[in-house]
């Protein structure tokens, strides 16, 4: 491959790479699917024997996504922003304002913290003794 383009060499690595991994794939699942045949095999088995031939595919539709935005075949509006109708959402219940300043409790409260800021911090003898 010395007198190749690099882009010509990375397509290729790139085939060589999808055509093992899907490969791998699936030898994976025609071996659990030989698992879940014997008699040790479980729902498990069976479960992993239809997830891998799907990793397989997931691997070709990647390269050919990949492919295809390299060469710029998709549709540029597809990316655009799009906005939501306003009455597509329900609405959503509004908590009541609460007008917390007449709040006796929470003033008090405010007035603790505020308090305990301002104190110099005690060592762990001090806080004993109490």
């Amino acid at each position: 491959m010395a007198g190749t383009s690099p882009s010509r060499s990375r397509r290729v690595a790139l085939i060589v790479f999808v055509v093992i991994a899907a490969s791998a794939c699936l030898i994976l699942g025609l071996w659990q699917w030989q698992r879940y045949d014997s008699m040790s095999g479980s729902a498990q088995n069976l479960g992993y024997a239809l997830q891998w031939p799907l990793f397989a595919g997931f691997f070709v539709y990647a390269y050919l996504r990949f492919v295809r935005l390299e060469r710029g075949e998709v549709d540029p509006r597809a990316d655009e922003l799009r906005e939501i109708p306003e009455d597509l959402l329900p609405q959503r219940p509004r908590a009541e304002a609460r007008s917390d300043v007449d709040d006796p409790q929470l003033r008090e409260y405010n007035r603790l913290l505020a308090e305990l800021a301002g104190e110099q911090p005690r060592t762990s003898d001090e806080r004993n003794r109490e």
